[in-house]
């Protein structure tokens, strides 16, 4: 991480790293971009398409699920910028963007909103400045950072977010593709830890306990997906994430049945909740 470049914040809104050598494998499936798949997105390659649909035979329920976890998103992000008054985004393992990314979403209701989004793969960069344009008013900024390096996340993060005043901490169906070994319970900590009372934690993941299915999509995925790999958890796992924090009413639960307005006709075998810091 060199820092960022002066150039996008007054012509866009948008902050982006200083320009850099990038380099990525193109032969290796990423997770971005199997999701930017599963969504009929244009930005991935071959290996990640393959990755994508062996994972879709597996598991026909992956394409609902995808979609069902944009749609947590904006309601999620509806919640926060609504009815609890939150202004400020830390978006981590953004993925690529797509249609109503985070910032769209917030600021469609408060224009002032600054977001922050976070990753590792290259792709996303060339997209960024393009597409996570911001409103006058608010900010878009971006960090190309493994979601593990946390310290880098909030030096970055802290050129565009106030921590004295609360933020949104998201993890949407990224911390499966951190394994036990790196400790991902510490990673959500260290980061909540940096954010002042008031502000939230957002997660969305894939269980285990469910079906034998599970472990065959699980199976099929990590064998293309290099050394990122799926390791999904039970929900009470999940909801350690949210240890030290006040659940928002559902509380955790599969995640189309989060404030949703009717049921989504499809059992989805993921979580998702949303935490208060006291």
């Amino acid at each position: 991480m060199s820092g960022y470049g002066a150039s996008g914040g007054q012509d866009d809104g948008f902050v982006y790293p200083d320009e850099q050598l990038l380099s990525f494998d193109t032969s290796i499936a990423h997770s971005a971009r199997v999701y930017d798949y599963w969504l009929g997105g244009k930005d991935n390659f071959e290996a990640d398409r393959e990755a994508a649909e062996r994972a879709i035979a597996a598991n026909p329920n992956i394409l609902p699920g995808v979609r069902a976890n944009r749609a947590f998103l904006r309601r999620a992000v509806q919640f926060l910028a609504g009815e609890a008054g939150i202004l400020q985004f830390l978006d981590v393992g953004t993925g690529l963007p797509t249609a109503e990314n985070t910032h769209e979403v917030a600021q469609q209701i408060a224009p002032e909103s600054r977001i922050v989004y976070v990753d590792n793969d290259p792709i996303v960069l060339t997209h960024a400045r393009a597409l996570l344009t911001s409103s006058p008013q608010g900010a878009t900024a971006y960090v190309q950072a493994d979601a593990r390096d946390t310290s880098t996340i909030l030096r970055e993060a802290a050129k565009t977010l106030d921590f004295s005043q609360p933020i949104a901490v998201i993890f949407l169906m990224i911390l499966q593709y951190i394994p036990d070994s790196d400790h991902p319970h510490r990673i959500v900590s260290e980061l909540m830890s940096a954010t002042p009372p008031g502000s939230y934690l957002v997660v969305s993941d894939t269980a285990r306990d469910f079906d034998e299915r599970t472990e065959n999509v699980t199976a099929q995925l990590n064998q293309r997906m290099g050394p990122v790999r799926q390791t999904r958890r039970s929900r009470e796992e999940i909801g350690a994430y949210f240890a030290g924090l006040d659940l928002a009413d559902p509380g955790l639960v599969l995640m189309p049945e989060w404030r949703a307005l009717a049921h989504p006709g499809h059992v989805i075998n993921c979580y998702a909740g949303v935490g208060r810091k006291p």
